[in-house]
């Protein structure tokens, strides 16, 4: 009701409150192209003041060069803090302690630690099932426990408010999130949904299980929804049918569907943000114009030009 007075008595569209704290996700580049076209969205996003840039890691470890170099270049040429994502995949604890040294030396003081899936995993069209080599961790509360012994490290992990796709059962899903909390992690950034009300039942039942941890939702803009569906089968999340109505026919269209995309990612994370959210994780596909157009209509502006 709180939400639908302020809609009916403010303005058409209005400003949230300045309380809005942001923070972008990009993954590493393959060509020299997309290394160009991923800095310039990293310069886009800047002015925005986030809170830090994160870094993925490819399937299986493939990318943890290009990710390191990704990470430290953000570290050493912007104000923004770097994130990056270490998984427990084709590596031992012992060469991960040793990229935790390097990330450390590098001034990175945040990891998004993750147990990782392997190459053939849901999002690659597999069935296999994780396994860590020899000497390796077998889950990612070992790899934060590992972590935070090594240097005092921000630890971010993942989370998922319609239950991954590999646990036995929602409570097993809980219990693996409080293990990754319990060694030392602070925040969850969730995988990507699109119904306000499946996090906020997660964060009940968060909340219900005694778990203390930041929650952050993800939030994916849709740039093509045939590849929207094939990762959200992948990870288990709901595509709600006013979703797929909404994005039909669109797919000739793509400066139509950027305009549809911008604005239910707005649309949810202001009901987010209704109901008590005030950090939002955007994964941005290395293309900053949809994130950018988010933030400007929340009201998130560039610092320099909040401060004028």
């Amino acid at each position: 009701m709180a939400e639908a007075a302020r809609a009916l008595n403010g303005p058409l569209y209005a400003d949230l409150p300045g309380d809005l704290a942001v923070s972008f996700e990009f993954f590493p580049p393959k060509t020299p192209a997309m290394q160009d076209s991923l800095w310039q969205a990293v310069e886009t996003l800047v002015p925005l003041g986030p809170r830090f840039f994160s870094v993925t890691y490819g399937a299986g470890g493939s990318t943890r060069e290009r990710t390191h170099a990704t990470v430290a270049r953000i570290a050493s040429q912007t104000p923004v803090a770097a994130a990056a994502h270490l998984t427990c995949v084709n590596a031992t604890a012992e060469e991960l302690d040793d990229i935790a040294d390097d990330y450390w030396a590098a001034g990175v003081r945040h990891i998004v630690a993750l147990r990782g899936d392997p190459p053939s995993g849901p999002l690659g069209g597999g069935e296999a099932v994780f396994t860590p080599v020899a000497g390796g961790h077998a889950s990612a509360a070992a790899l934060v426990a590992a972590l935070k012994r090594r240097h005092d490290f921000e630890i971010s992990v993942s989370c998922y408010p319609e239950v991954h796709p590999e646990a036995a059962s929602p409570a097993a899903d809980l219990a693996a999130l409080k293990a990754k909390c319990d060694a030392g992690a602070t925040r969850a950034i969730s995988q990507f949904f699109f119904e306000p009300d499946s996090f906020f039942r997660f964060r009940d039942k968060v909340a219900a299980a005694g778990i203390d941890v930041e929650l952050v939702p993800g939030i994916l803009p849709v740039t093509n929804f045939a590849n929207l569906k094939r990762m959200a089968a992948g990870c288990n999340t709901n595509v709600p049918v006013w979703m797929a109505h909404l994005f039909e026919a669109l797919d000739d269209k793509p400066a139509a569907r950027q305009l549809v995309a911008a604005t239910v990612a707005a649309e949810l994370s202001r009901r987010l943000y209704a109901g008590g959210v005030r950090h939002f994780h955007f994964y941005t596909l290395n293309r900053a114009e949809l994130s950018y157009a988010i933030c400007h209509m929340l009201g998130k502006r560039p610092v320099q030009e909040l401060a004028a």
